[in-house]
């Protein structure tokens, strides 16, 4: 069995991170994204193989993963010549395919049983099989209705609050059977949710909804690609390297150093080669990346800061993201959100 991780959009919505660094692999803690979503596929042992449907950059994804061999599974590339849409994108990397094949979004994090929506899959030897997640506001997405049975019967984008008779969205996790790509058309643009599961409905094929109200989150926003990073801290999704440590879960690389003095404070993550000197403070919920460098009476207070980074004396980083190889100067004050791309440079008193 083979699974597809459409991997191939530009992350606008996370921009200027993503100037340099395709969505796929922007890190979490200090692993790739892609690795948490191979690490979950790597549960359903009849899977073999995984085609990752790139566009943006590819060779700086194919440079992280390789051939899948570090990682005990077999990684296959194919890159779309131009954009092709969720549903042409999968038509693109699994037209060959002849089994039911899962296919992902790659910028969705989870813990679903993966094994169990292929389970109802094959029992309801269904077409297709999409699963949903319940949220609070489901006016900013679009809703899927179902019937008594399971049965996917309409999508709805956007609704008006008149409208809405489900919380149920796309999760944006699937199984498709390779012989329903004959009505995606090639090399076009062409839309998995408004083009591809509409025409599953409109010919009354099987198509069912496995519904899933456990961890989900879609990391495509700076504020929820933050949130992952507090979610993971808090327990709420079990990952390395804080899946054992006991609260308030301070993971402090033993090739740190950091100076007497200095106040850390968890949870927290500070990578190999961090140097944090006297005085500097690193607070609660705080991601500091390699080789990075918190000089005296600095405070990193609910902030992410990519690798190679130096934040100098006095300067405060609060609630923001820093990118790789930024320099903040003497008593700058970054906050409310803010989100530096890489090689940014702050100068001396700069407020942001």
């Amino acid at each position: 069995m083979k699974a597809i991780l459409l991997a191939g959009g530009k992350g606008t919505r996370l921009r200027p991170l993503t100037i340099h660094t395709p969505k796929p692999i922007v890190p979490i803690f200090n692993r790739a994204f892609l690795h948490y979503q191979i690490d979950l596929l790597k549960q359903v042992p009849e899977i073999d193989e995984i085609i990752l449907s790139l566009n943006y950059q590819p060779r700086r994804i194919e440079e992280i993963f390789g051939d899948g061999s570090a990682l005990d599974i077999r990684i296959r590339y194919v890159v779309e010549p131009a954009p092709l849409g969720t549903a042409g994108a999968v038509k693109y990397a699994g037209d060959s395919l002849t089994d039911s094949v899962v296919v992902f979004n790659g910028d969705v994090l989870t813990q679903i049983d993966l094994a169990a929506v292929i389970r109802l899959h094959r029992e309801r030897r269904a077409r297709a099989t999409i699963v949903l997640t319940p949220v609070e506001h489901p006016m900013a997405y679009g809703v899927v209705e179902t019937d008594g049975e399971g049965n996917v019967r309409r999508f709805l984008e956007k609704p008006r609050p008149d409208e809405i008779t489900t919380n149920h969205i796309n999760a944006g996790i699937y199984v498709l059977e390779p012989d329903t790509f004959d009505r995606i058309p090639s090399a076009v643009p062409w839309s998995i949710e408004r083009s591809y599961f509409p025409s599953l409905v409109e010919r009354r094929e099987t198509f069912v909804a496995y519904v899933y109200d456990g961890y989900w989150i879609d990391i495509g926003t700076p504020e929820k690609y933050a949130q992952v990073h507090r979610d993971i801290m808090d327990g709420r999704f079990v990952a390395p390297p804080f899946a054992h440590l006991p609260p308030p879960r301070a993971s402090v690389s033993p090739d740190a150093r950091i100076e007497d003095g200095a106040t850390i404070e968890g949870p927290c993550f500070i990578d190999d080669g961090v140097l944090v000197k006297a005085g500097a403070r690193i607070g609660p919920y705080s991601v500091v990346g390699r080789q990075t460098q918190i000089d005296e009476g600095a405070v990193i207070d609910g902030a992410i800061l990519w690798p190679n980074c130096r934040i100098s004396q006095e300067a405060t980083v609060r609630n923001a993201i820093v990118g790789r190889h930024c320099h903040l100067g003497r008593s700058v004050t970054l906050d409310n959100g803010a989100v530096l791309g890489d090689k940014t440079t702050l100068t001396d008193y700069t407020r942001a």
